[in-house]
C-alpha cells in the first residue's frame, strides 16, 4: 500500500508532466523519468531511451503543433497513477503515413504512469503506457474531409494509402509477448 506522501508526490509528477508536454518542454518531460519509455498500445509501438522519445515527442508535434490535454480524472493504484483525459489538436502534419488533413480532433484516452522502487528506496517513473481508440481518431481526421469536394478525393485516397501501409508495421515484441499473472485462487 502506498502512502499519503508518495500518492501526492506521484500526483504533482504526472500533473507537471502533462503541463511540460503541452508546453513542449521536452527536457522537463524526460526528466521524470530515470530512463524515458513510451508504449503507445493503439498502435503497438515502444519508444525507449532518450532519443526515441524524443523522436516520439517531435513526430507527434509536427502532426498535431498544437496538441493539448483535458484531464478527466487521475486514480492511484500500488503501481501507478492512470490518467483519464481528453486529447486534442489539429492534423497539421504527417501522421506516419497519413497526410494532413487540416481536422481537428477529440479523442478520449487513458495513460497508465508505472512506478517503480528502486534499491534505495527512490520512487521512479519507469513507463507512460498509453491506450486510445484509434478508430475514433482516424474517424474525426478523414472523415472531417469534406467529400463533396472534389479536391479532396485524392487526399481521402493519400490517407487510406497511408493507413493501409502502417497497418502492415509489425507490433513491438514487448507488447505480444507477454506472460499471464498467477492469480492466488
Amino acid at each position: 500500500m502506498i502512502t499519503d506522501e508518495i500518492r501526492k508526490a506521484r500526483h504533482k509528477l504526472v500533473l507537471d508532466h502533462f503541463q511540460d508536454e503541452v508546453r513542449q518542454e521536452w527536457d522537463d518531460v524526460l526528466s521524470t523519468f530515470p530512463h524515458p519509455h513510451y508504449e503507445l498500445i493503439p498502435t503497438m509501438q515502444v519508444h525507449d531511451g532518450d532519443t526515441a522519445v524524443r523522436g516520439y515527442y517531435h513526430d507527434s508535434r509536427v502532426a498535431f503543433p498544437d496538441q493539448d490535454h483535458e484531464i478527466i480524472a487521475l486514480r492511484h493504484s500500488d503501481d501507478a497513477v492512470i490518467a483519464e483525459f481528453w486529447l486534442l489538436g489539429t492534423h497539421r502534419g504527417p501522421l506516419g503515413a497519413i497526410p494532413p488533413t487540416g481536422s481537428r480532433f477529440r479523442v478520449r484516452m487513458t495513460a497508465y504512469f508505472i512506478f517503480d522502487t528502486d534499491e534505495d528506496g527512490d520512487e521512479n517513473l519507469v513507463c507512460e503506457r498509453i491506450y486510445f481508440d484509434s478508430l475514433t481518431m482516424l474517424k474525426q481526421l478523414i472523415g472531417g474531409l469534406n467529400m463533396r469536394n472534389p479536391g479532396n478525393w485524392l487526399l481521402a485516397a493519400r490517407c487510406l494509402k497511408g493507413l493501409l501501409a502502417m497497418s502492415g508495421d509489425k507490433p513491438h515484441p514487448t507488447l505480444v509477448d507477454t506472460t499471464p499473472p498467477a492469480f492466488a485462487g
